[in-house]
């Protein structure tokens, strides 16, 4: 909790709800009737609508990228660190927007919902969505708020896919795009780690076919496995190693499963802590997207024929230590628009965090993002003053 809030935040925010009526036609062949979007806005919108961002949050992101809620929060949003007066994503200059995605659990229509047909909560009974969905969804929010074309679309991670997405879905909707620690699609490792943890959910007891709400019950364990096992990919050996080592809480060896080491009581922690702000059916719809994701999956699987379309320029940004999405991820992305004749910037940072360090003000990697941007804010300018 802030004493006073500080000088480069956005302040108090308040959240916003956008009621969408016109039918969305989901790629799995279901179609959402009517659906809500739930999200933020930092900054301010200028008279031609040129400044805005869109921020595409990541697996267990929301809407809530920065500031405060109120002053009781304890924490701000999570990318406070990049968002804000002065910062990277500077609000002194862009008009920011971040939502929660459609199947989230903040707001946006998701499995904890409530279905308009039949007056229960969606529960398992959402439709599965994909990152197009998605980018679809997006589009239309900003044709309610009035943006035609974004200055920059910046995601990392999962969202990082989403930007990907929208340079070939709209590529005249946007200048430049800003992908962050993420691929062209996941590898077999990465889809193997995300069907452990929705059997972890899945095998839960108090799953009930995920209709859990309905049953009074949550599958805490279930979810809370599955968060340990995310979390440990979110970090570097490294990174572990300098914070808990081999630390025990006792002096020897107590030969029984109790928490030992201080690594088991972490991640026990964050499991728990997990299961209290997040919806299991949103964590398994989440990862299935992830998995889905491969546009080059309709050009034989040439990334950049797929790529060929976009019209932006691009930044890519991968970490030393992230082994989830590894920096041989993102110079796939690089090499593919190299050959598709585009124009892109790479940075690989090196950090210690893993894949968690594209949350963090790492100095280098903020500077990178704030140069790149910076350019993308003077090309408004030339814009607005031929206006």
């Amino acid at each position: 909790m802030p004493d006073v809030i500080p000088a480069d935040s956005v302040g108090i925010v308040t959240p916003q709800v956008t009621q969408f009526d016109t039918p969305l036609a989901l790629s799995c062949g279901q179609t959402l009737s009517s659906y809500q979007l739930t999200y933020e806005t930092y900054g301010t919108l200028n008279s031609i609508a040129s400044n805005a961002i869109l921020i595409c949050h990541a697996l267990s992101g929301d809407h809530h990228a920065a500031g405060y809620h109120a002053m009781s929060d304890r924490k701000p949003g999570w990318w406070d660190s990049a968002i804000g007066p002065g910062k990277a994503i500077d609000t002194n200059i862009f008009f920011v927007v971040s939502l929660n995605n459609l199947g989230g659990c903040s707001g946006s229509t998701g499995p904890t919902t409530v279905n308009p047909d039949t007056g229960q909560r969606w529960e398992a009974d959402f439709p599965l969505v994909t990152v197009e969905d998605w980018v679809e969804s997006q589009a239309r929010l900003a044709d309610k708020l009035g943006i035609q074309t974004f200055a920059a679309i910046v995601g990392g991670s999962l969202g990082g896919m989403q930007v990907l997405d929208w340079s070939t879905r709209f590529p005249t909707r946007l200048k430049a795009a800003v992908i962050i620690a993420s691929a062209p699609k996941l590898s077999t490792q990465n889809i193997a780690f995300n069907e452990v943890a929705r059997q972890s959910i899945r095998r839960d007891p108090e799953f009930c076919d995920g209709h859990y709400l309905q049953n009074d019950s949550i599958p805490t364990n279930g979810l809370g496995l599955a968060r340990m096992l995310g979390h440990i990919t979110y970090l570097s050996d490294d990174a572990m190693g300098a914070k808990f080592g081999r630390q025990m809480r006792h002096d020897t060896y107590q030969y029984n499963y109790d928490i030992e080491f201080e690594v088991e009581s972490y991640l026990r922690y964050q499991g728990k802590a997990f299961t209290k702000r997040f919806d299991a059916n949103t964590y398994m719809l989440m990862t299935k997207a992830l998995d889905y994701f491969d546009p080059a999956a309709h050009t034989d699987g040439d990334l950049a024929a797929a790529l060929s379309k976009a019209e932006c320029e691009f930044l890519l940004v991968s970490f030393t230590t992230d082994w989830r999405f590894s920096p041989e991820r993102s110079e796939e992305i690089v090499d593919a628009l190299v050959k598709a004749g585009k124009s892109v910037a790479y940075a690989k940072i090196e950090a210690t965090e893993g894949h968690d360090a594209f949350l963090f003000p790492i100095p280098r990697y903020m500077a990178v993002l704030s140069t790149f941007l910076t350019r993308v804010a003077s090309h408004l300018t030339e814009k607005t003053d031929a206006l």
